[in-house]
């Protein structure tokens, strides 16, 4: 008897109103998601999709359960994980499995830990295991992973396990909803709070972005609100008065969230100090909308568009990275098109999304497993009624197969390759240049500043050295005996890491900080310390906005720590493998007429369509490479040195 109510209260819940406003609700946050990762200057704070996704399933998981508990006097926990696990894992194994496949047969440059990846997530304990070894989600090119985004769905699946047995305990012990709210509530709060406090910066990003503890807040919002705001107990006729409240609170939630989406950056410090929590408030805010059946949200976001995304939107985020990750990595022309490309990869994941939603997360969420001995037994038999059907398997066994060989074959580390250890090898060189560099800038600094002893130094004669040196990188003898005293502090990202032996043979003065995979965001850091120092040198080179997109207020903030007493000489970038090259030029150069001591050193248009400057990556530059963008850069220095004089 009690199971038959189990499910009559299933089938319920399903038809209840609001689901297809719910529908309308994932659909607006996989949007945000999607434009943030292929549009990514359209929408910066596109990523705050999975807060959403969390206080909607906070929502629907707790009124599923507090339902069923007000009906049966007990909740089936054995039923609720079994119809968890058939809704979510067959299309998660499906997508590992497949892209494990892919990546062991046409991309083993990213075979390193797929063992660990597929285990942690099918074990739901991935976002564990990234912040121990991922990367950040905000890095876009420093090895960016097809799995880098599932950390969401292992939060997801321990709220699964743990949430039905913490509620019940809460509902004996506790009982008044008013009480168990207020105490969601502390938690919620002690949630956002240790995000706020963990993070110091950059290095501790991973820990509170993909933390159990520290992302919480979102679904316990969510389960609060279903304590408090039960869809069985809200009321279709209600006044005007209420009606349009209710209308009210829904328009401003989402006015709130779209500006979050807009103007919220993943690398600004308010972003995990309130802003996430307040993400988190306004999409529960618009859940109790949504929900509530005397208010006209739910129709407002009631639409075959935002119903098929919102039934779908799990595949949809499952698919987006794999999907965008291999067609980026074949697709080497990105930048060039970054409109087009981003409609055939939103088209592909749709296309895949409904595919996996047609042929395999409806068939095995309504399957009967019980049946599974009989079905196998039926579909061995000669005249089974699975007719050529059964040669499905053929390709299934394939996929698994390959995917477990290439999980066994998978290293714990990344092989290093040529560029790797140029990289290496010439940041070492780097660091052990720089502490002299740094003794000698001073000096340096005072004898550019002295027209009468750089007009001698000017006529002196090049050594059988500095001949060489001006040769190799096409200087004149007036251009490189210019520059190589000139007192230079050099910040940025693998692009100057590769280059900074060259960078310093022609600045023999020149201070280089450089690291693999830094952003615009890092920089201000380095910045400060150095000037705190007194080290910063009158001159800065900027080489940042490879590895990620930048905007207005992040450069800024850059030449805000470097102070407008220093002349800035800032790359463009050359990243034609990633859709952000051409905004962030058009950044970089918009800086450039805002502050007179910017000045731009065009490495992109300098280095276009010469293939034959960059390693395989196209984006690195080679020896060849290295020679003419230093050529670049000093001749860019001096050119200001001497329109100045």
């Amino acid at each position: 008897m009690q199971q038959v109510q189990t499910n009559k209260l299933g089938k319920r819940l399903k038809n209840s109103r609001y689901i297809s406003g719910f529908d309308g609700i994932r659909a607006l946050a996989v949007v945000g998601v999607i434009i943030y990762h292929l549009l990514p200057y359209k929408l910066q704070g596109g990523y705050l999709g999975v807060p959403t996704f969390f206080a909607v399933s906070g929502y629907l998981i707790t009124d599923l359960l507090l339902q069923e508990w007000e009906q049966n006097g007990r909740i089936d926990f054995w039923g609720f994980y079994a119809r968890r696990l058939k809704r979510l894992y067959p299309a998660l194994v499906f997508m590992l499995v497949g892209t494990g496949t892919y990546i062991t047969l046409f991309q083993r440059s990213l075979l390193t830990n797929l063992r660990s990846i597929i285990t942690t997530n099918m074990l739901y304990v991935y976002n564990w295991w990234e912040i121990a070894h991922g990367q950040s989600y905000f890095d876009r090119f420093n090895g960016e992973s097809p799995f880098t985004h599932l950390w969401s769905l292992s939060i997801e699946g321990q709220y699964y396990l743990i949430w039905p047995l913490l509620l019940i305990a809460l509902v004996l012990i506790v009982k008044k909803r008013r009480s168990i709210a207020n105490i969601l509530l502390v938690f919620a709060i002690l949630s956002g709070l240790l995000m706020g406090f963990l993070y110091t910066g950059p290095d501790t990003l991973n820990r509170v972005y993909y933390g159990t503890d520290t992302r919480m807040f979102s679904i316990i919002f969510g389960a609060m609100l279903a304590v408090i705001w039960p869809s069985t107990h809200l009321k279709k006729k209600v006044t005007n008065r209420s009606r349009w409240t209710l209308n009210i609170i829904g328009i401003v939630s989402i006015a709130v969230m779209a500006f979050l989406y807009f103007e919220l950056s993943g690398q600004n410090t308010f972003t995990y100090r309130g802003g996430m929590f307040i993400m988190a408030i306004a999409s529960t805010t618009l859940i109790a909308a949504c929900a509530h059946p005397g208010a006209d949200v739910n129709r407002w976001l009631t639409n075959p568009v935002f119903s098929w995304m919102g039934t779908r939107s799990y595949g949809i985020y499952l698919y987006q990275f794999p999907v965008m990750i291999f067609y980026e990595i074949k697709v080497q022309d990105i930048a060039a098109h970054p409109l087009i490309n981003a409609l055939v990869e939103i088209a592909l994941i749709m296309v895949i999304s409904e595919l996996s939603y047609r042929y395999i997360e409806r068939p095995l969420r309504h399957y009967r497993y019980k049946n599974l001995g009989r079905s196998i037994y039926e579909f061995v038999q000669r005249d089974s009624e699975y007719g050529w059907k059964r040669l499905w398997l053929i390709p299934a066994l394939l996929l698994i197969g390959i995917s477990m060989y290439g999980s066994a074959i998978s290293p714990t580390k990344d092989p290093k390759n040529v560029l790797q250890e140029n990289i290496a090898k010439n940041e070492s060189t780097a660091n052990a240049h720089n502490k002299a560099a740094l003794a000698k800038q001073k000096k340096a600094k005072k004898l550019s500043a002295n027209d009468k002893r750089m007009k001698k130094l000017l006529k002196k004669k090049l050594t059988v050295k500095q001949y060489k040196i001006a040769k190799h990188y096409g200087l004149t003898k007036r251009q490189y005996l210019t520059v190589y005293q000139q007192p230079l502090t050099a910040i940025g990202d693998s692009i100057l890491a590769d280059n900074s032996h060259d960078l310093q043979n022609v600045f023999t003065n020149a201070y280089v900080s450089a690291a693999v995979g830094r952003q615009i965001w890092q920089a201000g850091d380095v910045l400060t310390q150095l000037k705190r120092k007194g080290d910063l040198a009158p001159n800065v080179l900027i080489n940042l906005g490879t590895n990620s997109p930048m905007t207005p207020e992040q450069i800024n903030s850059v030449l805000k720590s470097i102070g407008k007493n220093h002349q800035v000489f800032w790359v463009t970038t050359h990243v034609p493998t990633r859709n952000w090259e051409t905004e962030v030029n058009r950044t970089i150069r918009k800086a450039a007429k805002r502050h007179s001591n910017v000045h731009i050193i065009d490495w992109h248009a300098y280095s276009n369509h010469q293939n034959d400057w960059f390693w395989n990556d196209n984006v690195h530059p080679n020896p060849r490479g290295n020679v003419h963008y230093t050529h670049l850069i000093a001749t860019s220095i001096y050119n200001y040195i001497n329109q100045k004089k």
